[in-house]
């Protein structure tokens, strides 16, 4: 049995705080996604998006070339950078130099070819040495690498279904005992269904999520709330509650206007007045 979950507070998150943002963008910090594919364009802009509305000061976005255009017309507060489809495996110089100047990188949002995919986290960790956080099909290739490659400050949000993937047990119930196992077998701090999860043992629950929280692009949105924190300068277990946190209190702001029908650019446009409860 793992320990007992810490419930999560305004009250716990006040007594962690937050980084002084500082008097610029840049001392907020660059948070970059690595994503995209023409069946989902806009995963990548979901999760840039979030990051910037928890306070990141920078969002740099690398997509497949084909995209980058549409997106950076689509998205003009970010930077886009375009990811060549030839040789997945190698970055060309100055997108690694791009990569290298980001505080925190999350990988996944978007992409939809397995092996595109692994080769993509294989060139990101080449290059990358901050904290990196795996989603969606990042998650998928994850039980295919040598854990010794990927940066030593690791994030990873499944879904249940990708949980049981990374448990190798499609019956597995995905309980807090479940997400710890999940932290502990990669090295990794781990968010599911509210529940974070550290390698050492510690545990959080954020409790009353919204089913408003339950549409399409949801996780992306999550998946970028927390790499924002993280390109804070947030500490990987305490972004990561941060994030689930303002993510579950975004939907909760939604839900409680009454019916489901939300869309996820409006869970990340309650993001900044989610944070504010906190700190106010």
């Amino acid at each position: 049995m793992s320990n007992p979950s810490e419930s999560v507070t305004p009250t716990l998150l006040r007594g962690w705080g937050l980084p002084d943002p500082g008097g610029s963008k840049k001392a907020r910090g660059r948070a970059a996604v690595v994503g995209g594919s023409p069946l989902s364009p806009g995963a990548v802009m979901l999760s840039g998006e979030a990051a910037l509305r928890v306070g990141a000061g920078l969002a740099t976005l690398f997509v497949p070339e084909e995209l980058a255009l549409g997106i950076a017309l689509a998205f003009p507060e970010a930077g886009v950078h375009a990811l060549p489809r030839r040789h997945p495996d190698r970055l060309p110089e100055g997108v690694a130099a791009q990569l290298e100047q980001a505080q925190a990188v999350l990988v996944g949002p978007g992409f939809d070819d397995p092996e595109e995919t692994e080769a993509r986290v294989r060139a990101v960790a080449a290059v990358v040495d901050g904290p990196v956080l795996l989603d969606a099909f990042a998650l998928g290739v994850l039980p295919q690498l040598d854990r010794a490659i990927l940066p030593w400050s690791l994030v990873l949000t499944p879904n249940g279904e990708e949980a049981a993937l990374l448990l190798g047990d499609d019956e597995r119930e995905i309980d807090a005992d479940a997400v710890a196992e999940i932290a502990r077998r990669y090295d990794a701090v781990v968010s599911c269904h509210g529940m974070v999860a550290a390698p050492d043992g510690s545990s959080w629950e954020i409790v009353g999520g919204s089913p408003a929280l339950g549409t399409s692009g949801s996780g992306d949105a999550l998946s970028g709330a927390i790499v924002g924190f993280l390109a804070r300068g947030v500490e990987p277990a305490q972004a990561a509650v941060w994030g689930t946190w303002a993510h579950t209190r975004a939907g909760n702001r939604l839900g409680a206007r009454g019916g489901i029908g939300f869309l996820a650019r409006e869970l990340v446009q309650e993001l900044p007045a989610a944070v504010g409860e906190v700190l106010a």
